[in-house]
């Protein structure tokens, strides 16, 4: 596992993004569940923000990619509108205790 942060260091509502060796990510918390991804869009394999930490819309509701407008469910990371509908973002398996959020890195 590795620590991407401390708890306090992701807010309701906050997302935030992780460059980690080779791997972009990003993590929102919703209803006090952490989520993470790789941060890229699956339509054309870019990053999702168009500045640092910003990968919600503006109800903070959704994660947008800032270059197509492509939206993702922040739960699941599945695509509801967009060039890349239907399609999900990779997700990264999580954890959250008291000294950190944590990531199982993909193989």
């Amino acid at each position: 596992m590795i620590r991407l942060c401390s708890p306090c260091e992701l807010t309701e509502g906050q997302s935030r993004g992780f460059l980690l060796e080779h791997l972009n990510l990003l993590a929102v918390r919703r209803h006090g569940q952490v989520h993470a991804y790789l941060n890229r869009c699956p339509h054309r394999g870019i990053a999702l923000e168009w500045q640092p930490d910003s990968f919600l819309d503006d109800s903070g509701s959704l994660i947008r990619c800032a270059t197509h407008g492509a939206l993702f469910l922040i739960e699941s990371g599945e695509c509801v509108a967009g060039p890349c509908a239907g399609q999900s973002l990779q997700a990264i398996p999580c954890r959250e205790d008291a000294e950190g959020i944590w990531i199982l890195p993909p193989p």
